[in-house]
């Protein structure tokens, strides 16, 4: 509370009064204006789509008495710059993926991404039944946050390359896009470690600027046309299993909202968690097919890539273990992933296997 107190004395936050002031007549008569920021690029497939997803549910189901105005990054800050404004009340909401911010925080990795972590399902299990939502209330609330999950890409893909990874020591002096604790992985393994907008990955790989990126998975990588520098893509990563979008509020934005607006916001962000997840996954097979058609080569990292990848996770995870909050959530987000890994992969993991093996799937 006093570092709300404080950002609301800032020169943001007086922009923010400035704001709410103007806004007044809207107010009188029951109808108001938020601002969502994002850290996506206007037409980032699946991503973008998300938070416009958001923006208009919101705006529906509340017949326009809240209507949410989004704006892509760039358009009013940029894209790394989305948690600080709305902390400080520049903006109202942000949509985003949370690990761009760890150096707010290093518990904001278990509600976005842990390298060699949750699933979506895994995750879904912990935030609404094991206590991840109450440990994300306690996080957020910190910097002024009211914060949602609100969706997923499904497992992301390794990444492009302009070489074959044939070892661990590939990646020794690679310059490789990879955000959040996954890019510290990397970074372990003797990788240069960019950590680049969505928006600016192309240009930097076709330039050379870095030498191999990962992003989401086949349709939003075909989408941003990463098939035109390089034919070398590896499917599937160990940094981003299910990564977690975040809709997020300034916490007290959220709490001027009646009790009917808050339930619309939570239960848009439940529908945006699945509708998300659904959109990446519907498309990524084909999407594979037309890159394969394409000449692009589609590879795995071998085992000792992965043993590797496995070993730097690990003293990645652990390393923040000293900070209390971290720990907290890291316990929890543990528990709960062995738990629910024991029984998914003596059910839907065993069934997928056979039905795939007997169909030749």
């Amino acid at each position: 509370m006093d570092r709300r107190s404080f950002l609301r004395t800032t020169a943001l936050g007086g922009s923010a009064a400035a704001a709410t002031s103007l806004a007044a007549p809207a107010y009188a008569q029951g109808k108001r204006t938020l601002t969502m920021v994002s850290t996506w690029g206007r037409g980032l497939a699946g991503v973008h789509d998300s938070a416009q997803y958001c923006a208009d549910t919101i705006t529906a189901m509340t017949d326009g008495q809240v209507t949410v105005d989004l704006k892509a990054a760039g358009e009013l800050v940029g894209a790394f710059e989305v948690f600080d404004a709305v902390s400080a009340g520049q903006a109202d909401m942000y949509h985003a993926v949370d690990y761009y911010f760890l150096g707010q925080h290093p518990a904001l990795s278990f509600f976005s991404q842990v390298p060699f972590g949750m699933t979506f399902q895994e995750f879904n299990n912990w935030y609404y039944q094991e206590g991840g939502m109450a440990l994300a209330d306690e996080l957020y609330s910190i910097f002024g946050l009211k914060s949602f999950a609100a969706g997923s890409t499904g497992p992301q893909s390794g990444g492009w390359f302009n070489k074959e990874i044939n070892g661990p020591e590939d990646f020794q002096g690679l310059k490789f896009r990879m955000p959040g604790q996954g890019g510290q992985v990397l970074g372990k393994l003797g990788a240069s470690v960019q950590n680049l907008p969505g928006s600016e990955v192309y240009q930097a790989l076709s330039s050379g600027a870095i030498d191999g990126t990962e992003w989401i998975g086949p349709w939003a990588d075909e989408k941003a046309g990463f098939q035109e520098i390089t034919k070398t893509y590896y499917t599937a990563g160990f940094h981003e299993p299910g990564p977690i979008l975040a809709l997020n509020l300034n916490l007290d934005v959220y709490e001027s909202l009646t009790a009917s607006q808050k339930a619309v916001v939570e239960q848009t962000a439940r529908a945006s968690n699945t509708w998300t997840m659904s959109l990446f996954m519907a498309n990524n097979s084909a999407a594979l097919q037309r890159l394969q058609a394409g000449g692009v080569k589609v590879l795995e990292f071998p085992d000792s890539v992965w043993d590797a990848f496995g070993a730097a996770a690990k003293e990645v995870i652990e390393a923040p273990l000293d900070d209390e909050f971290y720990k907290k959530c890291y316990d929890s987000y543990m528990a709960s992933m062995i738990s629910s890994a024991g029984w998914i992969s003596r059910s839907e993991g065993a069934y997928s296997e056979q039905r795939n093996r007997v169909y030749g799937m």
